[in-house]
């Protein structure tokens, strides 16, 4: 491998672009300049370029997982996940995880809290946010202090059913239908009863 020309790029700091024999080119970064001495004009051996296109492709893992992370939270489940679709091995997954753990980037149970008051926020119950907290892959150890998060449920609830059941009949068919909707939404049915009847739909039955 012959580097033809090497010049820092005009669009993005701390980048540099090497221009190989071949015509393509090859973005590094500064770490992969320093480490390898690079120069315009350089031959590289064989062992030489494997590993600067190895170190390449680890520095092209982090920026990556930088980006996603400083955009959307993530656990670290899910952030092994993209690694693992971005061809990480599971050992390198593993040291770059913990490397982003160690800058503040990934943190489950800070995430843990985060998704619990957003779903909260949004006038879900707790089987909801506890199918959230799984499906993104948060360790079981952090839910209950996650779950400390939410907010009271008879709030989001009472909000619901007076909007669900303003000016309508208190039948049965329409308790039915507004309880069926707050358990899909993961609320409890003694919490969805206990909303019912302050309401007033004292009919005795839960729904």
């Amino acid at each position: 491998m012959v580097i033809q020309e090497l010049k820092p790029s005009k669009r993005i700091e701390g980048r540099w672009l090497a221009v190989l024999e071949d015509g393509s080119i090859l973005r590094l970064g500064e770490s992969e300049v320093i480490d390898f001495a690079l120069y315009a004009g350089k031959e590289l051996t064989d062992r030489e370029a494997e590993a600067l296109l190895d170190s390449v492709r680890r520095s092209g893992l982090k920026e990556k997982a930088l980006d996603l992370l400083t955009r959307k939270p993530q656990s670290r489940k899910e952030l092994e996940r993209k690694l693992k679709e971005w061809g990480a091995g599971e050992a390198e997954s593993a040291v770059l995880c913990d490397r982003m753990e160690e800058l503040g980037y990934l943190n489950d149970a800070s995430y843990a809290a985060q998704v619990v008051r957003y779903y909260s926020a949004k006038g879900f119950g707790e089987k909801k946010l506890r199918d959230e907290l799984y499906r993104r892959g948060v360790p079981r150890e952090m839910w209950d202090d996650a779950l400390e998060q939410a907010q009271d449920p008879a709030e989001a609830i009472d909000a619901f059913v007076t909007k669900k059941l303003a000016g309508k009949d208190l039948d049965r068919k329409q308790m039915q239908k507004v309880s069926a909707a707050l358990a899909r939404r993961g609320y409890s049915w003694s919490d969805i009863n206990d909303a019912l009847r302050r309401y007033g739909a004292e009919t005795g039955e839960d729904y």
